[in-house]
């Protein structure tokens, strides 16, 4: 941070001015061995601290001085207690200096980013503190766990399993130093310490892994609702992870967002070596790209808890003037948005602070074996260390929530977030019969039927295609692209509700931030891919919450993937990919759905079962182009209810079963039924809708939404040779049905070969070995009989590459 030589030189008077003027300023203002208080900071923190008394908001300047002498003590234990979590098995709170035996054999730990999020962490609760207010947080940086894990022991800001385990004392911090990276496992094959390498479900007001570096900054904006407010810890080596952070001043609305405070801790490093942030200039050039972005960027000393108190509420401040001037129209959208930068280096306040080991372990050798790096540890620590008795002082000063009337931050808002359910309102339901219709048309209207039934809702709709492409036009046009400048004649909007980038990373933030809300996303199948590391990010911490018993609150989030790989010929083979599909099946299929609807009615029912349940995410890969009916709406939900059905014939009665698996695929198997019955051959065609319910489960969890035996075989008897045709890759489907293999009884698997390029459907089913007529052969294959039984020479030709593939059109 560079300051004219006249302003520094003004900003020291005055600085020194106020500690003259006021001792217990003074006081605090002279710091401690590791804490120190710049002139800046000093001078910003006395003018807060004054601002608050004259408010009301505090009893007094002089009670912000003391809770702050309490913050910069906490600060200095803190970090002492996370350098011991990453070297020791034991704490000595006297500070005696440890022993070899003292030592982990083999230490872990992200330390230097930790000891860097201490200080802002404090400063968060700092500045809810002297507001009486409790704000929510979220940490992109979820390695960083230490520094949270650290605060919250000495405060007793604890989750229940962890209050059992961890206090304060010798006893208690001692056991948690020693199951950071312990490994320790439970019989049942879980870990069995509640605390991690990253932000988990025990983490107390923990919300958001960080376990996958960037997205933190394409949600943070989307999160909080009116009336509340959020700091997102944010670093510089994510910053150059994920396109789209940048863009968050585009998307913040006064009317239906409480303010955001992002900071990021400007430490210069990534793992390895700088940050592209210092690469290409430092605080200078990011000061700049930020006012460019849109941000109203603010320097503040990293090193000091209370630089992040003041930043907090000087933010928030900030937002809430400039919402005032956006709601008179004397400012117009986007806002500043206020952004802090911390300056720091990585590591500060322990040794190898600002070099490349720092990022995890920071002391040139191992304290277990090593004497001189045992030396080193002790001299740090020693630097660190707080007597116990004004650690349980500053404890003292930030422990009167109740006198407050404010939740602790282990159940701040967002953490917290139960959503009802919404209304459902009844769908227009279509008859089967001839007809055929889009089923993305019929989600687009029943889900502008869905937003208006819950006022109370905010929608987010995520774009990072082409909605009217994908017959989202209702949804458009009622919704809108939410724009700064909305052009004439286009569906944009200044409050509008869709946010579109072409970036499917930056828009499926947008939803999953939203968990006050109702969202949808809509994509392209081949581009939802992109998707996925935010996506497993929220199932795994959703399931690991309902381990631990408590279950995520918000609303199912639909990702709909269209324009899929049956249907999009009219591209080349890269937008012919069902990844999406294929890897979220491979997660537990308790919080990840992959749903497959058959037609236009369940498209709408496998939207309406998404909105009943909370804290999972669904896939629904649905066509654009029309299809025909087949389930009327009682069969759709019976479809949806059990997860597959009997679509034709009668399995009692059956040689043969088709299994189809995709709306596509149903119709080639219908078709493929008609011809083998027209040749003698009895078959039946079943219906998988959500194939996840029929795997073999692989935890107790699992087994409580997978289909029982006596279900499974009523749809899949046993004695049935079948066929099976997948939307997806063969592969990854018979892995996940290999529970409906029972005893000699021969299947078939097919589904996408990787093969494509500028085809139609019946092209692309050709070119995959996927129509009713590959199937017909399989059957006979099957079946021992001769193929020139159930097809025509002309199209036996086809089949073999000798004839004309039309002949099975």
């Amino acid at each position: 941070m560079k300051l004219a030589t006249y302003e520094r030189l003004r900003i020291a008077e005055k600085a020194a001015v106020y500690r003259r003027h006021d001792a217990q300023f003074a006081d605090w203002a002279c710091g401690s061995s590791i804490v120190e208080h710049s002139d800046l900071t000093q001078v910003r923190v006395y003018e807060l601290a004054e601002l608050l008394a004259k408010r009301g908001t505090v009893p007094t300047a002089g009670w912000v001085f003391e809770k702050l002498i309490a913050a910069d003590r906490l600060t200095s234990a803190a970090m002492w207690l996370v350098v011991h979590m990453t070297y020791a098995k034991r704490v000595r709170l006297s500070g005696q200096a440890l022993e070899a035996a003292d030592f982990k054999t083999t230490p872990e730990g992200h330390t230097g980013g930790s000891l860097n999020m201490v200080p802002a962490y404090v400063g968060y609760l700092t500045a809810n503190l002297v507001s009486a207010m409790t704000r929510s947080w979220i940490m992109g940086q979820g390695h960083c766990v230490a520094a949270i894990e650290a605060v919250n022991t000495l405060v007793g800001n604890l989750s229940p399993e962890q209050r059992e385990r961890y206090s304060f004392s010798e006893a208690g911090l001692s056991q948690l130093v020693a199951d950071f990276y312990s490994y320790a496992i439970r019989p049942d094959g879980s870990p069995a310490a509640p605390i991690g390498s990253h932000v988990n479900a025990h983490t107390a007001g923990g919300l958001f892994e960080g376990g996958y570096l960037g997205f933190a900054e394409l949600e943070y904006v989307h999160m909080p609702l009116p009336g509340e407010s959020l700091v997102a810890f944010l670093s510089d080596g994510a910053f150059e992870e994920q396109r789209g952070s940048d863009w968050s001043p585009r998307w913040w609305r006064a009317h239906d967002s409480g303010p955001v405070m992002p900071i990021m801790i400007l430490n210069g490093r990534r793992i390895e070596q700088r940050s592209a942030v210092t690469q290409d200039g430092g605080a200078d050039w990011l000061r700049t790209h930020l006012r460019q972005s849109g941000f109203d960027p603010i320097d503040i000393d990293g090193r000091d808890a209370a630089a992040f108190t003041w930043a907090i509420l000087e933010m928030e401040s900030r937002l809430t003037t400039s919402s005032e001037a956006i709601r008179s129209g004397t400012l117009r959208y986007p806002v500043p948005l206020p952004y802090a930068i911390a300056h720091t280096i990585k590591g500060y306040g322990f040794p190898g602070a600002g070099s490349i080991q720092a990022h995890n372990l920071p002391l040139d050798g191992n304290p277990s074996t090593d004497a001189a790096a045992r030396r080193s540890f002790n001299d740090g620590a020693k630097r660190l260390w707080v007597a116990p008795e004004a650690v349980r002082e500053a404890v003292e000063a930030f422990s009167i929530h109740a006198a407050q009337k404010r939740h602790k931050e282990a159940d701040h808002r967002l953490a917290t977030r139960s959503v009802a359910i919404p209304s459902l309102p009844e769908p227009a339901w279509r008859s089967p019969g001839e007809t055929t219709f889009s089923p993305m048309g019929a989600i687009d209207a029943y889900f502008v039927d869905l937003v208006r039934a819950n006022p109370g809702l905010r929608p987010r709709v995520a774009n990072p295609d082409e909605l009217q492409s994908n017959h989202m036009g209702e949804t458009l046009k009622v919704l809108k692209h939410r724009v700064n400048r909305p052009e004439p004649g286009v569906p944009e909007a200044i409050d509008g509700s869709v946010i579109t980038a072409l970036n499917e990373e930056a828009v499926i933030g947008a939803v999953l931030g939203n968990k006050g809300g109702i969202n949808l996303a809509v994509t392209y199948e081949a581009f939802a891919v992109k998707m996925l590391g935010a996506l497993r990010q929220e199932m795994i911490f959703a399931r690991d919450r309902r381990e631990v018993g408590r279950p995520s609150g918000w609303i199912s989030v639909p990702v709909i993937v269209t324009s899929h790989t049956w249907e999009n010929g009219k591209n080349e083979l890269s937008h012919q990919d069902p990844t999406f599909a294929e890897a979220l099946l491979g997660e537990m299929s308790d919080v990840s759905r992959i749903l497959f609807p058959a037609d236009a009615n369940t498209a709408v029912e496998a939207l309406r079962s998404v909105y009943t349940r909370t804290g999972q995410i669904a896939c629904l890969v649905v066509p654009k182009r029309p299809v025909a009916d087949v389930f009327d709406a009682e069969d759709s939900r019976m479809l949806v209810s059990r997860g597959g059905a009997i679509v034709a014939g009668d399995v009692s009665e059956s040689a043969m079963q088709l299994v189809a698996i995709g709306a596509y695929q149903l119709r080639e198997a219908l078709r493929a039924r008609q011809r083998l019955e027209s040749r003698g051959c009895r078959a039946c065609v079943a219906y998988l809708f959500e194939p996840g319910r029929f795997r073999e489960p692989r935890d107790a969890m699992e087994e409580q939404v997978v289909a029982r035996d006596e279900e499974l075989r009523s749809l899949f008897p046993a004695v049935l040779p079948r066929i099976f045709i997948t939307h997806t890759r063969p592969e990854p489907m018979i892995g996940v049905l290999r529970r409906l293999e029972a005893g000699r009884v021969p299947s078939r698997f097919a589904g996408f070969r990787n093969r494509g390029g500028t085809l139609d459907i019946f092209g692309m089913l050709f070119a995959n070995r996927c129509t009713w007529a590959h199937l017909v052969q399989a059957c006979a294959e099957l079946l021992g009989a001769a193929p020139q039984g159930m097809l025509e020479p002309n199209e036996i030709a086809a089949l073999a590459g000798n004839g004309d593939p039309r002949a099975i059109f």
